[in-house]
């Protein structure tokens, strides 16, 4: 049995999820910026990050990350490509971390619209695809020495501007996923391993009610 208040805690954290903000990972690859941008993630709202790898050394990390942080859902992609279509089908708009000439002060752009932002890896940066696909390129401005910031820092910087935009539009008042949906990842957050088994088992998940207490299932 969850206890209530955990139970509350989690059930507020979804309904103040961003369906519609995420982050792409290209091929970064390091272990602590790996996790550290799953931590920003979630604690900006985000449900599901997306990311891809160019070796299998990289997707073993991917993976690891991911089962260090049960809050977020990581989906990953066979290719850079892939995962960019992935998301302009979903109607996001693409804004790829690159210091470029043509690229903007982060600040500057809209994040209330359904938004993407695509992290590069460590050394080398974005991918060529990712660059060459985005709709905008945007750059955080430096006054020091030092060129450009960890990945994981520059991702929580920008991140933290999608979030102060969406919260003085007021987008994280509401819930915005369906009933059905937050209902299903409630019951798997509160209860994780009774939601593998069922999953394993293909059975349904039983309701839970304002507690928590699982009722009407055996």
């Amino acid at each position: 049995m969850i206890n209530p208040e955990r139970f509350s805690r989690i059930r507020g954290l979804l309904e103040q999820r961003q369906p519609d903000l995420t982050v792409l990972m290209d091929n970064v690859n390091k272990p602590h910026n790996l996790s550290a941008i799953l931590r920003s993630c979630d604690a900006v709202g985000i449900e599901t990050v997306h990311a891809v790898a160019v070796d299998k050394l990289i997707r073993n990390r991917q993976s690891a990350a991911k089962g260090s942080d049960k809050w977020i859902t990581l989906r990953t992609h066979a290719n850079t490509g892939e995962a960019l279509g992935f998301l302009r089908k979903s109607g996001m708009q693409i804004l790829v971390a690159h210091h470029g000439e043509a690229s903007a002060d982060f600040r500057t752009v809209d994040y209330t619209k359904p938004t993407a932002i695509v992290m590069g890896a460590e050394l080398h940066g974005p991918s060529g695809t990712a660059i060459s696909t985005a709709d905008r390129l945007v750059h955080i401005p430096m006054q020091g020495m030092v060129e450009s910031l960890n990945v994981s820092v520059a991702a929580a910087v920008i991140l933290f501007e999608a979030q102060r935009q969406r919260m003085t539009a007021g987008m994280y008042e509401t819930p915005r996923f369906s009933d059905e949906y937050l209902k299903r990842r409630l019951f798997e957050l509160a209860y994780p391993l009774v939601s593998k088994k069922l999953s394993a088992q293909g059975i349904a998940y039983p309701e839970l009610d304002d507690e928590g207490r699982i009722t009407g299932h055996d």
